[in-house]
């Protein structure tokens, strides 16, 4: 062991004469050691809330949508759309059209937006797994049904096993407007509740699912599609196959993957990290401004000790390198303290759920993801904060002498 080092750590666990010294060093390591902790925990859970929101759109949003650039719909027969359904990266090639309709149920309202969607759909999507009540059922042998979002539900007071048809309004493309009976220029059509899924908010105050076949019927459409949506084979890249399908339907179709149809999403939750990650390390650094304070009576303690390295032929620069190395493993000792602390508790809030979510939510605790690439860069930038604030005074031990 250096000499340096080996000074510094006899200074770190010696008895100080002045017990303030023992005192503000301990208040040090403890906020650093908090400090970090908190990095870790709250950087953890903010990854487990991402893997959370990331697994809701991948129960909604397929892998690619592929959407027109100009216009609502188009009809998806043409030779590209042919090569993209034989395609082996292809798990699953299903056509939607979206409308926002006005749903009424028992003289209950409510606008939403009404998807319809094919049999490939209704055969692939992951949204079965998050049903809350019924079955995610669009047809009953002739019976046209629909699957609501739970808050749809919840407004209309929609239950399952009541007979009552859902009514559906939304204006007819085709008929003029007539103010002497404006009910004259609505398409209006029935089907029955079969099923309620529950996913987040956002999407359950939305969608209705129905079959394809009515929508176009509501719409006077034939065939076309306003989106269609590819879920792939497992491990295909989204981004690269987007790209590559961008090139086979060329500028008049918006190819989009996961990221870019939540992309606004994703950004926010990123900087919301980094937000919290930058007010944190602020805090610490705050903290870490006690170093300063205890070293520089330590300095001030160790006067003679000093005196006696000097005399044994030490220079500046081996006595600044002990209070340096004192100061900064003040910092490492915080840092290691608080990353083991911080794991601990992500590990017991990822097992046994410590810490509840209130109200009504998809996961009843906090989820939890520890990342290692977060750990790392807490350990660094805590210990860097450490050695900056060390040096300072360590840099002008000279002049407490």
């Amino acid at each position: 062991m250096k000499l340096p080092l080996f000074i510094a750590r006899r200074y770190l666990f010696a008895k100080k004469s002045h017990n303030v010294i023992n005192i503000i060093s301990m208040i040090s390591v403890t906020g650093i050691a908090v400090g970090t902790l908190a990095l870790v925990v709250v950087l953890s859970v903010f990854n487990g809330f991402n893997d959370l929101v990331k697994s809701l759109h991948t129960s909604f949003d397929p892998d690619i949508r592929i959407t027109p650039s100009e216009g609502k719909v188009f009809l998806p027969h043409t030779a590209a759309f042919d090569e993209l359904r034989t395609m082996p990266q292809v798990a699953s090639f299903a056509g939607i059209l979206d409308e926002n309709v006005l749903l009424q149920y028992r003289g209950k309202q409510d606008i939403v937006t009404l998807r319809g969607v094919d049999s490939t759909f209704e055969a692939t999507t992951p949204v079965k797994k998050m049903m809350y009540s019924g079955e995610f059922s669009l047809h009953h042998g002739d019976i046209e049904q629909a699957v609501l979002g739970r808050t749809v539900a919840y407004k209309l007071r929609v239950g399952i096993y009541f007979l009552d048809p859902l009514e559906v309004y939304l204006p007819d493309r085709e008929a003029a407007f007539n103010p002497l009976n404006p009910t004259a220029s609505l398409s209006h059509d029935y089907l029955y509740p079969a099923g309620v899924f529950s996913m987040e908010q956002s999407f359950d105050s939305r969608y209705v699912f129905v079959p394809i076949a009515f929508m176009r019927r509501l719409l006077n459409y034939t065939a076309e599609v306003s989106a269609i949506e590819l879920r792939l084979t497992s491990g295909v890249d989204e981004q690269k196959m987007a790209r590559q399908v961008q090139k086979i339907l060329g500028p008049d179709f918006d190819v989009r993957d996961r990221y870019r149809q939540n992309e606004s999403t994703y950004a926010m939750m990123a900087s919301e990290k980094a937000m919290i990650y930058a007010i944190l390390m602020f805090i610490i650094l705050i903290i870490s401004c006690n170093i300063l304070g205890s070293l520089a009576m330590l300095i001030i303690e160790k006067k003679s000790d000093v005196k006696t390295l000097q005399s044994l032929g030490a220079d500046d620069r081996l006595i600044s390198r002990i209070f340096l190395l004192e100061g900064w493993l003040i910092s490492l000792l915080g840092v290691a303290t608080g990353i083991i602390g911080g794991l601990i508790v992500c590990f017991l809030q990822q097992q046994f759920g410590l810490l509840g979510m209130s109200g009504n939510f998809l996961v009843n605790a906090y989820p939890v993801r520890v990342l290692w690439t977060d750990v790392l860069s807490v350990a660094l930038s805590v210990a860097a904060i450490g050695f900056l604030a060390a040096l300072i005074p360590a840099r002008y031990v000279k002049r407490f002498k």
